[in-house]
């Protein structure tokens, strides 16, 4: 497993205590989490990152790639409606392959519990992550945002048939998919019609339907997907050709959306240009907008250093909000000083028994570190 570098107990203490002085209880989390729960949460994915571990007969689990899911389990289980936790500690990713990437990493971070106003503790954990990657002395950082719930609303400004607006919503996160999407009804073409095999096969039975399938037919099963992702995207195949599809103006429109990026504020201003005639939504969503840039502003963060991305999303599938990374050219995009998010449905998939606002930001000190990665 490669190690990243140490770094000089000063630089880290500075680049610490932005995260330690915003009034946040340490908390400590295990390092082993369910495996099965890590990739229902965050999308199989995810799995070729994992290190996963397995006694004999136990369960599998997996050494935490990061701290948000074991924090907020942690949240839940003190039965607590706000709260807001300082951890630092080690997290493990497996690098892709023929990268030298570190794989055993410390990671610092706050994340926040609360139904206050999303505008400010979204400003506030971007600002935390500002002053704490800046604390570590590089000079060319930069922030950028997004915005998965701001998609949601664009596309709800379009007025499209309920499901094919549930697709393209579900295919944010998936831009490979979402593309072709795009493609085909740009080019006027509709799905070919697609007969799910498993059709009316409940969700919690169709992996065990599809292995007897397959022991029927004497297939054996090819490559790492599992039996339940191939149910599930048989089961949108099916949807999808069954369900309306977007017209070469709608399709341009989403693509327009896609298509926005740069200074915050005219980049909103596009968004707003490029929207459908049902605007409600997107207009409560765009003065949310207002109010985060008045407040980031507010905590320091220079608007000529922000870059709004309305294309920019993240690999972890239980964000639903703004998510923001700080970067450096050096390092590169692919490798953010820090970053974070608002993940508000998460709570809820974890057991809470209320609706819980929930926000956090993570820095990586070994980036941040002026003389640390390069």
């Amino acid at each position: 497993m490669r190690l990243e570098p140490p770094i000089p107990p000063a630089a880290l203490a500075a680049i610490r205590a932005p995260l330690t002085e915003a009034g946040a209880v340490s908390v400590e989390v295990p390092v082993l989490q369910p495996l099965a729960l890590l990739l229902d949460l965050t999308g199989e994915a995810m799995r070729p990152r994992l290190f996963v571990v397995q006694a004999e007969g136990g369960e599998e689990l997996a050494l935490r790639p990061d701290f948000t899911i074991p924090v907020a389990r942690a949240h839940i289980q003190g039965q607590a409606l706000e709260g807001r936790y300082f951890y630092e500690g080690k997290a493990f990713r497996a690098s892709p392959q023929g990268s030298q990437r570190a794989e055993e990493f410390l990671q610092i971070g706050v994340e926040i519990f609360g139904n206050g106003d999303p505008a400010e503790s979204d400003a506030e954990a971007a600002g935390l992550a500002w002053r704490s990657a800046s604390a570590g002395g590089r000079d060319d950082l930069t922030i950028t945002f997004g915005d998965i719930a701001l998609f949601g609303a664009f596309v709800d400004s379009l007025a499209l048939a309920p499901a094919l607006a549930a697709r393209l919503k579900r295919l944010f996160t998936r831009p490979r998919l979402l593309a072709a999407e795009l493609d085909r009804a740009e080019a006027g073409e509709r799905p070919e019609r697609f007969v799910n095999p498993l059709e009316g096969v409940s969700a919690d039975q169709g992996a065990g339907a599809l292995r007897q399938l397959w022991a029927i037919a004497g297939i054996e099963p090819v490559g790492a997907r599992p039996a339940d992702e191939i149910v599930q995207r048989l089961a949108e195949r099916a949807e999808a050709s069954r369900t309306p599809s977007l017209s070469p103006a709608e399709a341009a429109a989403v693509r327009g959306f896609l298509a926005v990026s740069g200074a915050p504020r005219a980049a909103l201003d596009e968004v707003l240009r490029l929207a459908g005639p049902a605007r409600d939504t997107l207009d409560q969503a765009l003065e949310g907008w207002s109010r985060r840039l008045a407040r980031l502003a507010e905590r320091g963060v220079p608007e000529d250093r922000m870059t709004f991305a309305a294309a920019f999303g993240r690999a972890f599938g239980y964000y639903d909000g703004v998510l923001f990374e700080v970067r450096s050219p050096s390092l590169g995009e692919e490798r953010p000083a820090a970053a974070g998010g608002r993940y508000d449905g998460l709570p809820s998939r974890l057991g809470a028994s209320r609706a819980l606002g929930a926000v956090g930001c993570m820095v990586r000190p070994a980036r941040a570190f002026a003389g640390g990665e390069e």
